[in-house]
């Protein structure tokens, strides 16, 4: 196989799994019936904008209100629902105003009305509306914190839940009695609707002592309200069984699991045996891609665990740990670097690491690719690609061997998505 195959096979998996996550594609599907009353139309996240383009599109004469919040350069044109943006991933003002518009928008409600909750990745930080007590330098600064310290995306929101008046169920609760019927994309390993956006419809299985006990384990530094608030653990989110939360509902509408089948079958049909590793695989980015470098070692040698030609697929969140070091690109970088370090130049074996949202970590690139010569290119180039990992600066690596992958926005987030092509 040619360099240039593999890197238009790998392409081809990787716009297969971003295209099967589309909203305009899937979302029409899942909306309930129309209700009696009015229809409020909330929602945060990276696919925010597009979903509402979605219901409008799909309900073209119903009468639509309410406003989604999205990142700043992902919004889409809508006629009946506000569209803001405001930045992610730390939180700022314009996402905090949005935030308690939303919460101002369901209240008052009867139980005829609806309220369609629009919820996707990247909502947790752009729907910040800080608890009371807490101000939004405290959670930028908890945000920052939480980037920096390894935890993982779950445990993440378990804080992010504690510190929020809308998150964690607290949106639900403030529409009842409405029904609620949030419609997700999920982005998180597990797909667990606590965590995604962390949870602003569902019930919180997590408790205050929970989020203490991250912060601990992780050794996070916190603003003093922060810890304060934790402590006196004053006011618990609503946990399952809560009445107010007894007419919501929530409909997934693309997973990580659905984007690396449409890849797989994307594979079949280009020949080759895709073997899915697994949507939630999470932990320290460049070790994940030494062990996915062992599996395609042993894939080359021996046939195992998949017979060549194959295509290994892999989805979830990795983390990467900075400590003082600054960094330059995302997970999907570093994982990738990790994994073209311990292959070393092996013959046969491509990859394709990115962020199915478009955007990997601090560059505006979704990931990038590496080929059997990359580490060869990198040193011809002057960039030494061991001592790039160590300093978490994969993306100069990826720079100066040209192998950047660079989708813009892609307006859907179903996670990182990984395919090792064994040729």
């Amino acid at each position: 196989m040619t360099d240039q195959a593999a890197r238009r096979i790998l392409r081809r998996l990787f716009d297969a799994a971003v295209r099967s996550a589309d909203p305009r594609a899937v979302l029409a599907s899942h909306l309930p019936e129309r209700p009696s009353g009015r229809v409020v139309v909330v929602g945060a996240g990276k696919s925010a904008a597009v979903m509402a383009a979605a219901v409008e599109a799909a309900w073209p004469d119903v009468p639509l209100s309410g406003l989604v919040i999205t990142r700043y350069g992902h919004a889409v044109p809508t006629q009946r629902i506000e569209v803001v943006e405001a930045s992610h991933p730390v939180p700022d003002a314009a996402g905090q105003a949005a935030a308690a518009r939303v919460l101002e928008a369901v209240r008052g409600l009867t139980a005829d009305d609806l309220v369609l909750a629009l919820i996707s990745g990247g909502g947790s930080a752009l729907m910040a509306l800080p608890a009371p007590g807490l101000t939004l330098a405290d959670k930028q600064a908890v945000n920052r914190a939480l980037l920096a310290s390894g935890a993982t995306i779950n445990e993440m929101n378990v804080l992010r839940r504690h510190l929020s008046a809308i998150k964690g169920g607290r949106l639900a609760a403030a529409a009842h009695p409405a029904r609620v019927v949030t419609l997700a994309i999920s982005d998180v390993p597990g797909d667990d609707p606590a965590a995604i956006a962390s949870g602003p419809t569902v019930p919180d299985p997590s408790s205050f002592a929970d989020a203490r006990a991250i912060v601990a384990r992780y050794g996070i530094t916190l603003p003093e309200a922060v810890r304060a608030h934790l402590d006196a653990a004053a006011d618990e989110t609503p946990k399952p069984g809560d009445p107010r939360l007894a007419r919501a509902e929530y409909r997934m509408i693309a997973t990580p699991r659905l984007a690396l089948e449409a890849a797989a079958a994307a594979a079949r049909e280009l020949g080759l045996r895709p073997l899915i590793l697994g949507d939630a695989i999470e932990g320290e980015a460049r070790e994940v891609g030494t062990v996915l470098a062992g599996i395609a070692r042993s894939t080359a040698a021996h046939g195992l665990p998949v017979a060549r030609p194959a295509v290994l697929l892999s989805g979830g969140e990795t983390t990467v740990t900075l400590g003082n070091a600054r960094g330059a690109g995302g997970r999907n970088g570093e994982c990738l670097l990790g994994l073209a370090v311990s292959l070393a130049g092996h013959p046969g074996i491509w990859a394709i690491m990115g962020d199915t949202d478009g955007i990997d970590g601090s560059e505006d690139n979704a990931g990038a690719l590496a080929a059997p010569d990359t580490i060869a290119r990198s040193k011809v180039a002057g960039v030494d690609p061991v001592a790039a990992l160590a300093s978490h600066r994969s993306h100069d690596v990826f720079v100066a061997t040209g192998d950047l992958v660079t989708t813009g926005p892609t307006l859907t987030n179903v996670n990182d998505f990984r395919a090792i092509l064994v040729a």
